[in-house]
C-alpha cells in the first residue's frame, strides 16, 4: 500500500507564497513505481477541484485558475511532488490534496490520496 505524506500549508497574507510537499511511502518490500502526481484542492462547502498534474515524463498541466502563479515540480529519487504557490489570493484557501497514481509490486495498479493540508490565504 502507497501512502502519502504532505506538509507545507499554513496562513500566509494576499500575494504571499507558500510550497507544498508530499512524498510518497511504500510498504516494507514493496516496489512501486509513480506515474503521474497531482494536487487538488477544497473549499469549504466545494467539491475538489483538480489543481495540477506532472506526468512522469515532467509534462505540466495547470488549472486555468492558477497558471502562471502555481508551478508544479517532481523529484523521483525522494518520490515527492512539490507545489509552489506564489501570488496566493483569498480565493486559493482550501485544504490541498496530493494524488499519486502508479503501479505496486503489491497491490498492482494504485490511486492514492495524502490527507490533506490547510492553506489559508488572508490578511
Amino acid at each position: 500500500q502507497v501512502q502519502l505524506v504532505e506538509s507545507g500549508g499554513g496562513l500566509v497574507q494576499p500575494g504571499g507564497s507558500l510550497r507544498l510537499s508530499c512524498a510518497a511511502s511504500g510498504a516494507s518490500g514493496s516496489i512501486f513505481s509513480i506515474n503521474a502526481m497531482g494536487w487538488y484542492r477544497q473549499a469549504p462547502g466545494k467539491e475538489r477541484d483538480w489543481v495540477a498534474t506532472i506526468t512522469s515524463g515532467d509534462s505540466a498541466n495547470y488549472a486555468d485558475s492558477v497558471k502562471g502563479r502555481f508551478t508544479i515540480a517532481r523529484d523521483n529519487a525522494k518520490n515527492t511532488v512539490y507545489l509552489q504557490m506564489n501570488s496566493l489570493k483569498p480565493e486559493d484557501t482550501a485544504v490541498y490534496y496530493c494524488n499519486f497514481r502508479g503501479i505496486s509490486s503489491l497491490t498492482g495498479i494504485f490511486n492514492a490520496w495524502g490527507q490533506g493540508t490547510q492553506v489559508t490565504v488572508s490578511s
